[in-house]
């Protein structure tokens, strides 16, 4: 496949934001977005519903204009710019792409058509994309026909038909089972790395960002709040010990000593120690040699290594499944911070 190559940032914003007027309250669903995005990154936006991912995936995409601020993709304006970027992107949505009583061979070889390549160059395209992405066996079959993985693969074939510079993908997983999840992360791994093409997903499943991109991107109520490596956001955070002792009276003994690990954050509840430090897997067997010194044998010790939820909770206060279930009970209220299918915008 054809790779690709840019000098400087791929993806641009500055003070990107976005306003939407509902039952006459103005709501931000992105507030002063700064960022940029190198060729070639595979890059998760991760956050709860209504965190603003989606919005700020339809404003790179022209599919909305900004209220305020700046934002290129592939060089290109995406005001002024909108033709140029559409050429240049590839966009697959939430909802499926392709015509139910069509067929996805069909449905392919015409997306190639409509981004101008010839009908021979449109079917060989086609088949390339058929074989990649594993529809050889239902490729011919009208799309209503297909599961749930395989509709979602063959709407990314068809966001990659023109080799894109830049593929965004929201929310590709929802809605399919974990083995389809796990089959369709691995098509995307693949095709970023034949490809070269920078990859942007939205997700609010942690272990699709964490397996999955290069970067993550954490964003909470249109703002970003963290954008580094999942490793590196997590071993930022440091590993939980959780120490069980016999009473009250070997918890206190155990949180002081834990309490001279430096960088350590103690806390004790009643009989029960937890201690959150970086590195706390090489830690704990030096922590129960000093227990075990001082003639207290826990009841039990659990280390656990850091999440993404992890993460989120220490930057926001709440779980990211918290956060998602508040998302949830505000879009039944009809009230979401990510209303992409809002038409008035704030002046």
């Amino acid at each position: 496949m054809t790779t690709h190559t840019m000098t400087g940032p791929v993806i641009a914003t500055r003070g990107l934001t976005r306003h939407f007027t509902t039952r006459k309250h103005t709501v931000e669903a992105v507030r002063g977005l700064d960022l940029e995005i190198g060729q070639g990154e595979l890059v998760a936006f991760l956050g709860p519903n209504g965190a603003g991912k989606s919005t700020t995936l339809r404003m790179l995409t022209t599919l909305i204009p900004p209220t305020s601020g700046t934002a290129t993709v592939a060089g290109h304006d995406v005001v002024s710019g909108q033709r140029e970027v559409r050429r240049a992107i590839g966009f697959v949505g939430q909802g499926n792409g392709a015509g139910h009583v069509q067929r996805g061979r069909d449905e392919l070889v015409s997306q190639g058509r409509a981004h101008g390549l010839s009908r021979a160059d449109a079917h060989a395209r086609a088949d390339e994309l058929i074989e990649d992405l594993d529809l050889s066996a239902v490729a011919d079959r009208k799309v209503s026909t297909l599961s749930g993985g395989q509709r979602r693969r063959l709407d990314i074939a068809m966001g990659l038909v023109h080799l894109p510079r830049v593929l965004f993908l929201d929310e590709p997983s929802t809605g399919l089972d974990p083995q389809n999840r796990a089959n369709l992360q691995a098509q995307i791994e693949r095709l970023h790395a034949s490809t070269g093409s920078t990859i942007v997903l939205t997700t609010h499943y942690l272990d699709e960002a964490d397996a999955l991109a290069e970067r993550v991107i954490v964003i909470d109520h249109g703002t970003v709040i963290a954008d580094d490596t999942a490793q590196s956001l997590k071993s930022g955070l440091g590993d939980l010990l959780t120490i069980g002792l016999v009473d009250d009276i070997d918890a206190t003994v155990a949180a002081e000593q834990a309490a001279r690990i430096d960088g350590a954050v103690v806390e004790r509840d009643h009989d029960v120690v937890t201690v959150r430090v970086a590195g706390g897997h090489e830690i704990a067997p030096g922590l129960l040699v000093e227990l075990d010194r001082r003639g207290m044998a826990p009841r039990s010790i659990e280390v656990a290594r850091p999440t993404l939820d992890d993460v989120f909770l220490n930057l926001t206060g709440r779980s990211l499944r918290e956060a998602q279930e508040q998302a949830v009970g505000a879009t039944d209220g009809s009230t979401t911070t990510d209303h992409s299918n809002h038409t008035e915008e704030a002046a």
